[in-house]
């Protein structure tokens, strides 16, 4: 992994939480990743001891629990930790996700209610936005609320749902009113909610640990009162979070990418071949300047967005930069990672196979980077 000195950290601070990340992942997170993704585990106690570490609090402030920490700080735990565990990774940016949701738009005294659970590790969170029917699409959501005295009755069903059946509570959108961009509402759901069941879980290719199911809403009631915002400003909400989501991607596959290339580079200096390690093979070493390039320009493109965000301007294309970026070069580096260590790397018994596994879900989840470029294009021609 990088060191503090290779990298451009704001404080002593955020050198000092870095150093803790790493040494949480590498003692408590990276012994236990291979057996928990064969088996399919939801890591409940990784995101337990993320939450009392106060790693699930960092971007938030202090006043509700939070580590008042700049994103761009927060964005490098994220890698660190995808890094060690890419399915953790994935979990951590989803629950600061949903708290973010609540955070940035919830009234006084439902930040008061429920925020301080989110940052403690006691709440995980899910965010329930997909439909079959709607993934990058969210104007076509049908999932519907209708509000019946001080309750919203709920039905629909919500699909690739992470954290899925194990959250603790999850940021609901659901249709409120017939108009495509102004029906939408964002409704704060615990998970005991009567009404609420759960799809089996995805038999996906990677990130078994990110336990991800259908959450199917039949009659559910959801009190007036945890409604986010007014009723018709879903849409608003969605998008504006999840420009902040697409840069915790961004960190995942930086994350990932990054291991990859320690797995391959620590494997090219003691394979040998000819009578000596393949790394002294110049064709090997430009294969791992290339890895390693993108490794940090995908850093560069996170935290270039992270900063914008941090000093309070737009963001959007760069977040939407960040994470084609690096979700493209995630699985460049993590397909290279398996031709360096050739047949070894095909199996199992490296960690670079799973790698390359889990780096495949990073390019389409948080809109595909096909909508990442419809998304840059169309800010680039406003």
């Amino acid at each position: 992994m990088p060191t503090d000195v290779e990298r451009l950290l704001p404080s002593e601070e955020a050198g000092e939480l870095l150093a803790l990340t790493r040494e949480l992942a590498a003692k408590e997170l990276a012994p236990q990743v291979d057996e928990a993704e064969a088996a399919g585990e939801f890591p409940e106690a990784a995101y337990r001891l993320l939450g009392r570490s106060g790693l699930l609090a960092l971007p938030f402030p202090e006043e509700h629990g939070g580590g008042a920490q700049p994103y761009e700080v927060y964005l490098q735990v994220v890698e660190e930790i995808a890094a060690a565990w890419p399915s953790v990774g994935v979990g951590m940016s989803v629950h600061t996700l949903t708290a973010s949701v609540l955070a940035t738009n919830a009234e006084p005294a439902q930040v008061e209610r429920w925020l301080p659970q989110m940052l403690s590790g006691d709440w995980l969170g899910a965010y329930c936005l997909s439909e079959p029917q709607a993934g990058s699409d969210v104007s076509s959501i049908r999932t519907r609320a209708v509000r019946e005295g001080d309750e919203y009755v709920v039905s629909g069903t919500k699909q690739w749902i992470s954290n899925g059946s194990c959250a603790d509570y999850y940021i609901l959108f659901a249709r409120t009113g017939d108009d495509p961009r102004r029906g939408l509402s964002a409704f704060v759901v615990p998970a005991d909610t009567a009404g609420m069941s759960f799809g089996t879980p995805e038999k996906k290719m990677g990130l078994a640990c990110d336990v991800t199911t259908q959450v199917l809403f039949d009659g559910a009631r959801v009190p007036a009162d945890q409604r986010i915002g007014e009723e018709g400003a879903g849409m608003k909400v969605a998008l504006s979070a999840l420009d902040a989501g697409r840069l915790g991607i961004a960190a995942v596959a930086t994350g990932i990418a990054q291991a990859a290339l320690a797995h391959a580079v620590a494997y090219a200096g003691e394979r040998e071949q000819f009578g000596k390690p393949i790394g002294h093979l110049q064709g090997m070493q430009f294969l791992l300047a290339d890895m390693a390039a993108a490794a940090e320009r995908s850093r560069a493109t996170y935290l270039h967005a992270a900063r914008l965000k941090d000093a309070g301007r737009p963001f959007s294309r760069q977040a939407s930069i960040a994470k084609l970026t690096a979700t493209d070069a995630a699985m460049r580096v993590t397909t290279d990672a398996v031709q360096v260590l050739g047949g070894n790397g095909y199996t199992r018994d490296y960690p670079v196979e799973r790698l390359f596994r889990d780096a495949k879900v990073t390019q389409i989840f948080e809109g595909t980077n096909q909508i990442q470029r419809m998304v840059i294009g169309r800010d680039l021609l406003r």
